[in-house]
């Protein structure tokens, strides 16, 4: 058991993009980071398929694909063959995470904010779930149990501001009023500073060996601010107002480069420290209705409006996102897309309870016609088809779980992600440049053993777990699918720690611990969580 290693520090930046950040380096707003990145090493950091927040955190701390993670969407199906859907938690992860790995290894660990980590498992060390937590559950998400009280006597202390507040989040789904951009802005600065607390308390009272943070804001002023944020979308001549959210803006990201630099300062001398993305950033302008579209091909069929309505007033939180189950007239629909987040189409394939459908048989031909109409789709301006990309399940989502993911996933030519709802046409213009997620992310690392002022090839997300157990002096388990890459360290370094495989991952050891209880999500739990996913154009 190893019980002796030099701290490993991972800053999680949801979101973030060299696009934005170089330019931010560049003009004197972030200089902590730019004299950070001059100092270590940076890369593209290549997200999963599709690059949204939950897989991509998985595999980041995994070092596993989603198809042998298991999660794949903000939601997931029942069961493989049910069109019901339910809230990815952290029972859903299939496989053992970093803070697992460390913590059987004698290593403590330091948990701060990351997505699927509620309810919370029994580690060696501390955790604080993030994402799309209920601030309601919030004592019940802490570990220790007693992590909690602990916390709240923190001064400033604001357990609705930690967990998001719905009534603030919501304002983004369709843009905010002029007058409410800053105070918007505010509460996500706040939010960041009151993690930075929480992380400061734990450094200051336990050293953990292990010890991450996530910032989310990142991700969140991206979405609703990037026409500020990106001087391409800018312009050459932005109102005042216009100039004045970008500085809003600015000075969140200079808020955050000043947190940057404490906890570097609060690290070991000797600290790794890897800073790191799920996904990147960029524009969309427009909005695929891909259920419009299945619909207007003969795919897809709607149910009686009426009926649907009174069913959906019956059902709990979760069906009200699950629109299709109570939508669509089963009998005549072929394929549908459940959710918007995860650019999925699902097809209905006949079985022992369900007759109508696809027959098994014909799968592979029904799947490759409905492929090549979707390449087909133009929009009549120019001959760009709408799809610029699709895998397939197998292609996507090799392994084990491969059945919970949709039969087809689609990348848009814009970078953006569909749309669920009815439409009166399949394609229509955005008013306004939203942001929206992009594959490639950001990878920075610093330390003393890290090459200075290195510029790596594009690095796979899952790479990122391999380096962590290297800069911890853990071997890699044999069953993890990322590779080390070498070139980020000094020779050196690599000689008097050689590089070691280890046994396969133990999925249960700490994952569950005492911590193995049925969890639900009550129904304003889920209705909470649904605001904050429809606030950032995740339920459309």
């Amino acid at each position: 058991m190893n019980t002796v290693a030099n701290q490993t520090v991972l800053i999680g930046l949801d979101g973030a993009t060299f696009t934005i950040l170089d330019a931010l380096m560049e003009e004197g707003v972030m200089p902590f980071l730019k004299e950070f990145v001059a100092s270590g090493a940076r890369a593209e950091l290549r997200s999963v398929i599709p690059p949204i927040t939950p897989p991509a955190w998985v595999s980041l701390t995994t070092g596993r694909s989603p198809g042998n993670h298991g999660v794949f969407d903000f939601f997931r199906p029942v069961s493989p063959a049910s069109r019901h859907i339910q809230f990815t938690t952290s029972h859903d992860i299939h496989c053992e995470t970093i803070w697992s790995i460390a913590s059987r290894n004698g290593l403590k660990v330091i948990s701060l904010d990351f997505p699927t980590m509620f309810p919370s498992p029994a580690i060696n060390g501390y955790v604080v779930p993030g994402g799309w937590m209920p601030w309601r559950q919030l004592r019940l998400g802490c570990y220790p149990s007693d992590l909690y009280d602990r916390l709240k006597a923190l001064p400033g202390f604001n357990a609705r501001e930690l967990a998001m507040d719905p009534a603030m989040e919501e304002k983004a789904i369709e843009g905010c009023r002029q007058d409410e951009y800053e105070d918007w802005i505010e509460l996500h600065i706040r939010r960041e500073q009151h993690w930075f607390e929480i992380l400061r308390f734990l450094m200051e009272h336990d050293r953990c060996e292990l010890t991450a943070i996530l910032f989310d804001g990142v991700d969140k002023l991206q979405h609703l601010c990037w026409r500020f944020l990106d001087p391409a979308c800018l312009g050459d001549s932005p109102t005042p107002w216009e100039r004045h959210i970008r500085q809003q803006g600015l000075k969140y990201f200079r808020q955050l480069d000043q947190l940057l630099a404490e906890i570097v300062a609060m690290s070991d001398r000797d600290a790794n420290i890897v800073l790191a993305s799920d996904h990147g950033f960029g524009p969309t302008a427009e909005v695929f209705h891909v259920n419009t579209w299945l619909q207007q091909h003969g795919y897809l069929a709607w149910a009686d409006t009426q009926a649907s309505q009174q069913q959906q007033s019956e059902a709990l939180g979760i069906a009200k996102i699950a629109r299709h189950v109570y939508e669509l007239d089963w009998d005549r629909t072929t394929a549908y897309a459940a959710t918007p987040s995860s650019n999925g189409i699902h097809i209905v394939v006949a079985d022992s309870e369900n007759a109508s459908g696809v027959p098994v048989r014909d799968y592979h031909r029904f799947r490759d016609q409905l492929m090549a109409s979707l390449r087909g789709f133009t929009d009549g301006e120019n001959d760009d088809p709408v799809v610029s990309q699709i895998w397939t399940r197998e292609e996507a989502f090799a392994g084990p779980y491969q059945g919970l993911a949709p039969d087809l996933t689609l990348a848009l030519r814009d970078g953006g992600q569909v749309s669920i709802l009815s439409s009166d046409a399949p394609l229509k213009r955005r008013q306004e440049a939203k942001g929206t997620h992009r594959p490639e992310g950001v990878f920075i690392a610093g330390g003393p053993g890290i090459r200075r002022g290195a510029s790596l090839p594009q690095l796979s997300i899952l790479d990122v777990t391999p380096v962590l157990l290297y800069c911890l002096g853990l071997p890699i388990p044999e069953d993890v699918e990322g590779d080390l890459p070498t070139e980020l360290f000094h020779e050196s370094t690599l000689r008097k720690l050689p590089v070691r495989g280890g046994e396969p991952t133990q999925v249960g050891v700490a994952e569950q611990g005492d911590r193995d209880q049925e969890y639900t999500l009550s129904p304003e739990d889920e209705a909470e969580i649904a605001k904050r996913l429809r606030a950032l154009g995740y339920i459309e």
